[in-house]
């Protein structure tokens, strides 16, 4: 090859070269800039909304949540623009991600059904951590929210772990909202004996006991006559955490105080006929 036409070759790609640099350069130069200054106002907007969601009494982990989901979302819209003023056409880049989100979705339908019940819990609140709840018959008291799952510790000890999308479309009992539960009891008296009397003596055993609450008012009556017996409804109230102390207590001094008073609690009775 000729020297002059290398030479030639040579400085025509050092001036394409040069032309792509004077082109670029500018592109370049702003769209780092661009990037700098948007990392900067993304983070600042993040924070921003973490900052008013947990001053308004959201659950932390929700406001936590959502500013780093918008802080993804404000840095892929950065990007995309960035890349449009380096003068790459990102049209087909959306398309791609567009049906990549897509399959995902489809792929994880369980996960996202789960995702969107947390964003509602911890939206509305049906309950807290440390609340007792009754969800679709799992009863426990509260442990943790999750985003995907929510964890309550039952009575008996367990930890049982809900999936979020059923907890937010199922049945939520929040048994702590008000404050007191109904214990409900039930105690059986002979046919013989003085009913005022028996809830006379009942009363008092709920109103000496400490953990007896009397607002609501506690309550006696009859409310079945049984085979042997007839069956008074106990309804003392008590709080959450005294639930259970309220529950034996009444039923164990209870009954020492209708024996003691002279009223006998009936055994089942069968009579059987011999034929002859």
């Amino acid at each position: 090859m000729d020297p002059q036409d290398t030479l030639d070759s040579m400085t025509g790609l050092l001036q394409k070269g040069q032309d792509m640099v004077v082109d670029y350069a500018p592109k370049v130069v702003l769209a780092i800039l661009l990037l700098i200054a948007g990392f900067w106002i993304i983070k600042r907007i993040s924070r921003g909304l973490k900052s008013t969601l947990n001053t308004r009494g959201f659950d932390p982990t929700l406001g936590t949540f959502l500013s780093d989901m918008m802080g993804v979302i404000l840095k892929a819209v950065l990007l995309i623009s960035v890349i449009e003023i380096l003068g790459v056409k990102t049209t087909s880049f959306v398309a791609i991600l567009g049906a990549a989100g897509l399959a995902v979705g489809f792929a994880l339908q369980g996960s996202l059904a789960n995702f969107a019940g947390g964003v509602m819990l911890m939206l509305f609140r049906p309950f807290k951590v440390g609340d007792l709840v009754d969800i679709d018959g799992k009863i426990g008291n509260v442990t943790a929210i999750n985003i995907f799952v929510t964890t309550l510790l039952s009575p008996d000890h367990k930890t049982v772990i809900l999936p979020n999308g059923p907890v937010a479309g199922g049945t939520i009992i929040n048994l702590t909202a008000q404050g007191s539960l109904r214990v409900d009891l039930v105690m059986g008296i002979s046919y013989g004996d003085d009913i005022q009397k028996a809830r006379a003596v009942l009363m008092e055993v709920m109103k000496n006991h400490p953990n007896v609450l009397q607002d609501p008012a506690p309550s006696v009556n009859v409310s079945e006559l049984g085979e042997s017996s007839v069956k008074l409804a106990v309804r003392p109230y008590a709080t959450v955490d005294d639930y259970w102390t309220v529950y034996f207590g009444i039923y164990e001094q209870g009954k020492e105080a209708l024996d003691a008073a002279g009223i006998t609690i009936p055994l089942p009775q069968r009579v059987v006929h011999q034929a002859k």
